[in-house]
């Protein structure tokens, strides 16, 4: 019989169960939502609603506990500034989970992990004008992007008839640098004959 005993093993040693559900909790309070196993997320609700707790008494202690915990001070200051203000009203229930089916690869049951203060981005409505711009720019760019490539074609071969003049040129140069220098070895030659 399992009387008076709290909270699940998950097939892991306590060490093991005990670093997994403080980097989960260091990611919850990150980005205040996370994608997890059932078991998994139904056992982080009470480590996240102890550790909220201690945000809302706000007190030093408080705060140095929940270093202890998390070791990430970055986030202590989040959860004491931002993440626990919000919830002072509240007297637990700091999360909820949402089911999300089952892992492909073992079947085990997924779910979505957030706080309550968790509000997605997504949710500003946008006018509808924003929206038929939108649909606009999608339908567009395929003919955009073609008369950009044309263009873009038309200054490579552009700028390709320009570089060969200038090697032309170059050549020119050269060769005009070089026919002093054979004169020179010529008339050396014609005067070695004279001799």
């Amino acid at each position: 019989m399992r009387h008076r005993v709290a909270g699940r093993k998950l097939s892991r040693t306590t060490q093991h169960r005990e670093l997994m559900f403080r980097n989960m909790l260091v990611s919850l309070l990150q980005h205040e939502r996370i994608k997890t196993t059932l078991a998994k997320g139904k056992e982080l609700r009470s480590w996240a609603d102890k550790i909220i707790t201690l945000g809302k008494k706000g007190t030093l202690h408080a705060r140095r506990q929940a270093f202890a915990l998390l070791r990430d001070e970055g986030i202590v200051k989040k959860l004491f500034d931002e993440i626990a203000p919000k919830l002072k009203d509240r007297e637990g229930g700091y999360t909820r989970i949402y089911k999300m089916g089952w892992r492909h690869g073992d079947r085990a049951p997924l779910s979505v992990v957030e706080l309550v203060t968790f509000s997605s981005p997504e949710e500003k409505k946008k006018s509808p004008v924003k929206k038929a711009k939108e649909v606009l720019e999608k339908v567009t760019p395929k003919k955009k992007g073609k008369e950009e490539k044309k263009e873009k074609r038309e200054e490579e071969k552009e700028k390709g008839k320009g570089k060969p003049k200038e090697k032309k040129e170059k050549k020119v140069k050269k060769e005009e640098k070089e026919t002093p220098s054979k004169e020179k070895a010529r008339k050396e030659t014609s005067e070695e004959k004279n001799k």
